[in-house]
Parts: C-alpha cells; sequence; structure tokens
C-alpha cells in the first residue's frame, strides 16, 4: 500500500501547514479516552450481576489493572517502534495505531461477552497500549517539523488533545452504556464495538490527511536559531548517541517526577475531595458528593487538556528549563500548602490549586518533546520521545502506588480519612523537588555527539539509520493561509472539544452549589 509510504505522504510547494494540526489532534483526542477509562470500571464490576456485583464478577482492583497496563504498554511500544515510525512516516504509524486502538475494544467487547478476563487485558491493555504507543508519538514528531518557529506550541495542539479526549469519552461512553444496558446487559460490549468504530473513522481521517515537509522546506521568514551558550542547538544527535548522554536521563526524570506528582492525585481525585470535604470534616451543607466530586476531575481534567497547550507555548517564549524550573518550584510549593487548604474547608482554594497543578502536569508533558528538539536536533527526535515515555511508564506504577498504599496505611493506623493524604502530598512535594535538582543540572549536548552529516544519514538507505525527514531549514516557500479545506478539518476536531468543554463546566457547577 504506497499511499502510507512516508513518499505519499510529502506535501507539494504551497501546502498549509495549518492543515496538520487537526490530524494531530484527532488521533490524539482518540487515544486520550484512556484516561476516562475508569467510567467503565463500576460496570465492569456488574457484567454478571447487572444491578449489582455478583459473587463470581470482577473486582475493582482487577478491572482497575487494564488502565496500568494500557500506559505501561504505551511507553514500551512508544519507545519499541519510535525508530521504526521515523523511517516510515507518521502515516503508516498513525495507521497501525488506529487499527490496534480500534481492535484492542474489539477483543475487550469479546471479553465482555464471554467474561474473560485475560481478553480484556489483552485488548484494551495490550493492543489498545500499542495503539497508544504510536498514536502517540507520530503526530508530534511531525508537528514539530512543520513548526520549528513553535515547536513548543506545535506539540501543545497535539498532546491538548490526549488531555481532551477524555472530556469527549466520558460523556460519550456514559451515554452509550445508558443506551444499551438493559435488564440482561450493563451495555459495556456494546459500547466498545461502537467505539471501535468511532475511534478508528476518527483515527483514520488524522492517517490519511497527515503530511510532512519536503526535504529543505521551512516557514516563510523562518531563520534557525544560531548556536551559542543557550539550550536550543542547531545539531543533532541520533537516538542510540542521545541515550548515552546524560541529558536524556535527566530529561527522564524531569517527566518521571513531574508526571508521578500528578498521575497519582489524578487518578484517586473522586476519592480524595469526597475524604476530604466530607459531612465530618466540613459539615452536611459543605459536604461533598460524588455527583460533584465527577465535576472536579472534569474540571482537572480541563486543565491537564490547556495546560498542554498554554504551557508549551508560554515555553516558546521563556524557554523549557524555565518553565519545568516553575512546574517544580510552584508545584512543590502547592503540594505543601494542600493539607492546609483542605483542613481550612476552603473549596475554592482547593479546587483551584489543583487546577493548576493539573495544568502543569499536563504542560509537562507537552513541553517535553520540545525540550528534546532544542538538545537533541530534530533528526530521530520522535524515536528519542518514544524511547523517554518510558518515563510515564515508570510513574503510572510510582504514582498511584504512592497515593493508594501511604493512604491506606494511615487509614489503618487511625488516622482520619480527611487527614490521611498529608503525608501522601508531602512526598509529592519532595519529589517535585528532585524533579528541579535535575532540571537545573541540565546543560547543552557535547558536541561529540552531534552528527556530522545527517543529510548523508536520511538517505544513506541503510533501514538501521531509522531516520526522519532531514534538515528542513534550507529553502523558503511561501505557504497558502486560510481556506475552506482549513476550516471543515478544524472544526471536525473542534466541535467534539466544544462538547466536552460544555460538559465540563456543567459538571463542575454541582461543585459551588
Amino acid at each position: 500500500m504506497k499511499f502510507l509510504d512516508r513518499e505519499a505522504t510529502v506535501a507539494k510547494p504551497g501546502f498549509n501547514r495549518w492543515l496538520v494540526p487537526p490530524a494531530a489532534l484527532a488521533v490524539h483526542l482518540s487515544i486520550g479516552q484512556i484516561y476516562a477509562y475508569s467510567v467503565f470500571n463500576a460496570p465492569l464490576t456488574k457484567v454478571i450481576g447487572i444491578t449489582e456485583s455478583a459473587p463470581d464478577d470482577w473486582r475493582l482492583t482487577t478491572v482497575g489493572w487494564i488502565f496500568s497496563i494500557a500506559l505501561a504498554v504505551l511507553g514500551a511500544s512508544a519507545a519499541l517502534f519510535g525508530t521504526w515510525m521515523e523511517r516510515v512516516g507518521p502515516r503508516k504509524a498513525m495507521f497501525v495505531a488506529a487499527c490496534c486502538f480500534a481492535l484492542g475494544f474489539v477483543v475487550s467487547a469479546l471479553g465482555v461477552s464471554t467474561h474473560n478476563l485475560v481478553l480484556l487485558y489483552l485488548g484494551n491493555g495490550v493492543i489498545g497500549g500499542v495503539g497508544l504507543g504510536l498514536g502517540y508519538i507520530g503526530p508530534v514528531s511531525t508537528l514539530m517539523k512543520w513548526f520549528p518557529d513553535k515547536p513548543g506550541m506545535a506539540t501543545g495542539l497535539a498532546i491538548m488533545g490526549f488531555g481532551g479526549g477524555a472530556m469527549l469519552a466520558s460523556p460519550l461512553s456514559v451515554a452509550l452504556m445508558n443506551h444499551f444496558a438493559d435488564a440482561s446487559s450493563v451495555g459495556v460490549a456494546e459500547t466498545f464495538w461502537v467505539l471501535a468504530v468511532f475511534y478508528f473513522a476518527l483515527m483514520m481521517f488524522g492517517a490519511f490527511t497527515i503530511r510532512v515537509p519536503a526535504e529543505g522546506w521551512k516557514p516563510e521568514g523562518y531563520v534557525a536559531p544560531k548556536a551559542g551558550g543557550k539550550l536550543v542547538s542547531s545539531n543533532h544527535v541520533n537516538v542510540n548517541r542521545a541515550m548515552k548522554t546524560p541529558q536524556f536521563w535527566l530529561l527522564f526524570w524531569v517527566l518521571c517526577l513531574n508526571v508521578t506528582a500528578g498521575i497519582g492525585v489524578l487518578g484517586q481525585a473522586s476519592v480524595m475531595i469526597q475524604e476530604l470535604f466530607s459531612e465530618a470534616s466540613v459539615g452536611r451543607q459543605a459536604a461533598i458528593g460524588a455527583g460533584a466530586a465527577a465535576g472536579f476531575v472534569s474540571l482537572l481534567s480541563l486543565f491537564n487538556m490547556g495546560g498542554r497547550f498554554v504551557w508549551s507555548s508560554v515555553s516558546d517564549k521563556i524557554g523549557r528549563k524555565n518553565t519545568y524550573t516553575v512546574f517544580f518550584v510552584l508545584g512543590s510549593l502547592l503540594y505543601f500548602a494542600v493539607p492546609s487548604i483542605g483542613g481550612s474547608g476552603n473549596k475554592v482554594w482547593f479546587v483551584a490549586g489543583f487546577c493548576v497543578i493539573m495544568s502543569m502536569y499536563g504542560g509537562g508533558f507537552a513541553a517535553i518533546p520540545a525540550y528534546l528538539k532544542d538538545l537533541f536536533g530534530t533528526y530521530q527526535v520522535g524515536a528519542i520521545h518514544g524511547r523517554l515515555l518510558l518515563a510515564w511508564s515508570t510513574a503510572a506504577v510510582i504514582g498511584p502506588v504512592l497515593v493508594n498504599y501511604i493512604r491506606q496505611s494511615q487509614i489503618d493506623s487511625g488516622v482520619p480519612a480527611a487527614q490521611a493524604y498529608s503525608v501522601t502530598m508531602y512526598i509529592m512535594a519532595a519529589l517535585l523537588l528532585l524533579g528541579l535538582l535535575c532540571n537545573l543540572c541540565v546543560k547543552a549536548v557535547h558536541e561529540k555527539h552531534h552528527e556530522k552529516d545527517v543529510a548523508a544519514a536520511a538517505y544513506s538507505g541503510n533501514p538501521d539509520d531509522e531516520t526522519a525527514v532531514s534538515d528542513a531549514y534550507l529553502i523558503s516557500e511561501n505557504v497558502s493561509r486560510g481556506g475552506f479545506g482549513v476550516w471543515w478539518r478544524w472544526a471536525l476536531v473542534g466541535i467534539p472539544l466544544v462538547y466536552g468543554v460544555v460538559m465540563v463546566f456543567v459538571k463542575a457547577l454541582d461543585l459551588f452549589r
């Protein structure tokens, strides 16, 4: 299928680069569904009992592993297939991602119908996780090549969709389960079939409309940054060399510690706010119930999404290192303050504090590809990004374990549930301070690691080179602007996003009633 090859995706002269972000957003909006997977947890524990859990039903702890497996496989597949993606191009990678992600739902639907837990783990966990990994890195690498003048903003546009995917998936999944539920079914299997078709179509739109810039292309009027004392380099480093540099491993822990602090809280946000603002601690009138807690989770998802675009765009102005310094300093201060804010019963300040924390959590994901591009160049940046995402897999295990087990040990020792998160918050603050130290140690990559002839390596014909499009800053061409072709693509991905945002605000109103 030649239309999937890299050569078939090279943009013709005059191509509008603003046609590319909707393709990236379509894929990330789809795979971002994983953040809303928790809406299936309770129904999956009632597949046999329907209205309540039967003795043979799966336990909540059992189905909870699907999320962790999916994220672990995301990081592993991104690391394993990153160099392959750079060689064959984003279209083929996004096509395979769409097939895997949709197939994951099909296999899981069969698993629910036959009550086979292995099929559920294999479907949404392993096969779907491969789709997550390939779908995550392909669009990001491509956008950085189209927007060398604004790499942070470009990656933020794509990764914003991953954060916003939950806002679309959550109400859509709940509505579908309610529609299909009856006396003999909780509606999960049927919902999985519909989601398989829906997300496959949306991701295929992204795969077929993605383009890569021609060799030598650059934005009109763009001048590549000059080498100097700054971290932004005009040189390039291949993926194997990059992994031998201290900069790679410093950024590994920068991402891992930032994500650990956020993902542990994100996974327990609903339970946490209900326990901190329970009737016993703040009184019946100010207590937060399950409905309001759902609004809190939705609000965090909105800031998680928005932070990916806002903070990554800010990083284009103040630099990636300074942006992460803000994340770690402000984040640690907020985590230190959370127990006191929760103890005071101030709901507004508590919600605002965690919204800021979640914005920086999302911003950390969006700014890291541009940070890698600054240090290692555009050559094989997708492959380097894929390897670095193993930090996400690590954090996906560490974060929830820290929050869940420390909370449980506090409660077991007699600490009231409303006070059981204090130690956890202080540990998260300490982790962010460690991340700050790692970030402050980042320096420019030594010239001994630089590729001497990127163009020759990129077209050597050796499959082991696993290269991306060669340096695209040599000639200038005019790029067409506007037109119906741009607007309908943006509308296709913008309407679902707007729907998700509206639903967030509807749910969030319950917090302050």
